[in-house]
């Protein structure tokens, strides 16, 4: 249960909503690249779940650089995440740790966005993004 949650967080990316105290940008976590999409910066993303073995909301910080999804903290991070929006905000994600994963598709617009997930156990639920400032 308690490795499912970092995924479930992961994904919101998707997932992907912690309004933290720093900006990883500025922090130097992410390599500040030239914005080739509209989409690249980070987003705060929010996974919530509610069908399966799977509860609660959770909130993590989640880059997106040149279309591709990862974290936006380096260091070592409890989940892998990777994924990639395309050029009309389509998004793909898979986030896992060790044997469970999970998968989450959406739409991003210009400064929000959400979706759906579902994990390799059964859980669902949804995820909401928001472009940080």
């Amino acid at each position: 249960m308690i490795a499912w949650r970092n995924i479930a967080g992961g994904l919101l990316m998707a997932a992907t909503v912690l309004i933290g105290t720093t900006d990883p940008l500025s922090a130097g976590s992410v390599e500040p690249a030239s914005a080739t999409t509209a989409y690249d910066g980070v987003w705060s993303v929010v996974v919530s779940s509610h069908d399966g073995l799977c509860s609660g909301a959770y909130r993590y910080p989640v880059a997106i650089v040149n279309g591709s999804v990862r974290h936006a903290e380096r260091g070592n991070q409890p989940f892998t995440i990777r994924g990639h929006v395309e050029a009309d905000g389509r998004l793909n994600v898979d986030v896992g740790n060790g044997g469970l994963h999970a998968h989450g598709v959406g739409r991003l617009s210009q400064s929000t966005g959400g979706g759906t997930w579902r994990s390799s156990s059964g859980c669902v639920g949804r995820w909401q993004a928001a472009r940080r400032t």
